[in-house]
């Protein structure tokens, strides 16, 4: 079970987080999102609890809880296999200029 954290202080770490949840069973797993070029936290994470009255109480406690001055925004984070897909990518080729035709 998955729960998003948003708007976690850029100076958090996963140890933090994990003290955070820990009250409400066993932490699996925190993944603090990082910029792939600098290593900098985004401010948010993942959080995988055991089961979903686990989940739901942290949901409960922790969503507007005053984080090291910072409100955090918890919630239920969904599975990707159900988030809907999207085409992604460019869209269809254009055709070529046309020219000058005149004469």
């Amino acid at each position: 079970m998955d729960i998003y954290v948003g708007n976690l202080p850029y100076t958090a770490t996963e140890g933090d987080v994990t003290g955070l949840f820990a009250a409400f069973g066993p932490v699996e797993r925190v993944k603090i999102i990082t910029d792939r070029e600098t290593g900098q936290s985004k401010g948010f994470a993942f959080v995988t609890l055991g089961d979903q009255s686990q989940l739901n109480a942290a949901v409960e406690a922790l969503n507007d809880y005053d984080f090291n001055g910072r409100p955090l925004r918890v919630n239920a984070s969904e599975p990707k296999e159900s988030r809907p897909g999207g085409g992604g990518g460019y869209g269809g080729g254009g055709g070529g200029g046309g020219g000058y035709k005149g004469g």
